[in-house]
């Protein structure tokens, strides 16, 4: 018993960040029509942002509690300086072009960030710890768990409501709807598609790069983070279903219970487990478990 309840606990932290990260792929997907090769880069960015920002608030003896705040501020910064130089410097020029040369366009841009990152932080592991001790930990019968885990599930939860809430509650989010839906429909109602592009994969990689600052204080921050991280983040949305984030939400958790279970019965196995996860879906479900309805065009 104890052990099915650590599988959970744990395949529910795994599918927390790894939720929030897939969130962002899929969202990239459903507005620009991109397969993001590079999402994985975006989470590495964020995570060794973090990891500097709460390096440098712990250097000036500020309260432990402000290493949240850091790493917020790590991901609203990645946000920021990158999506317009990534959209409107690279994959604007290539919009409309063949969806192939689209995703070569993604890889090469992970390579040149791939390559970025060792350039700015070189090759050794970065380490915080600070944010991750700040909850205690919590007890459930003979086991103990960090209480920060239990936070990211909190985070998960808050920022996909959000995301929903703004989709389908917001006027910008009914006109991302209405782009998602049809972009020449939208265009000739006079909405700013460019624009709308723009916001879209900024809140992408916000999103990855927030993914990756929340797992920056569980993991050791190194070259490479990002290549299994893309890897899994495609096998959620291809679960779940390419553009839909009920299905992201579904996929995570597939994925998280199934590497944890994989983990504690037959470590070996981590990634091959979702490998046969993935192919049993797409045996009866090819397009995912939540496909995501198409506009018919005449």
């Amino acid at each position: 018993m104890n052990l099915i309840f650590t599988i959970l606990i744990d395949g529910l932290t795994y599918a927390s960040w790894l939720f929030i990260v897939a969130l962002g792929l899929t969202l990239v997907f459903g507005v620009l029509k991109i397969l993001n090769v590079a999402h994985g880069s975006f989470y590495a960015l964020g995570a060794y942002a973090a990891a500097t920002l709460v390096g440098w608030f712990a250097s000036m003896k500020l309260a432990p509690e402000l290493s949240l705040v850091a790493m917020l501020l790590a991901a609203v910064s990645v946000a920021a300086l990158v999506a317009p130089l990534c959209e409107r410097g690279l994959l604007r020029v290539f919009y409309g072009r063949d969806e192939v040369l689209l995703v070569l366009v993604t890889f090469a841009l992970f390579l040149i960030m791939e390559d970025a990152t060792k350039l700015i932080w070189g090759v050794n592991p970065l380490y915080v710890s600070e944010p991750y001790m700040l909850f205690g930990t919590v007890d459930f019968g003979p086991q103990s768990y960090v209480g920060y885990d239990f936070m990211l599930v909190l985070v998960a939860a808050v920022v996909g409501y959000i995301v929903w809430w703004g989709l389908n509650r917001t006027r910008i989010g009914k006109i991302v709807l209405a782009v998602i839906h049809s972009e020449e429909v939208a265009s000739s109602m006079g909405i700013n598609v460019s624009r709308i592009y723009t916001l879209a994969f900024a809140t992408g990689i916000f999103l990855a790069s927030l993914g990756g600052a929340l797992t920056a204080p569980m993991i050791s921050v190194q070259p490479g983070v990002s290549v299994a991280v893309v890897i899994v983040s495609f096998a959620v949305v291809i679960i779940g279903g390419l553009g839909s984030i009920p299905g992201a939400a579904i996929g995570a958790l597939i994925v998280g219970i199934a590497r944890s279970a994989a983990v504690h019965i037959w470590p070996v196995a981590e990634l091959f487990s979702i490998y046969v996860v993935m192919a049993i879906v797409l045996m009866f479900r090819p397009e995912g478990l939540f496909q995501r309805i198409q506009a018919r065009k005449i």
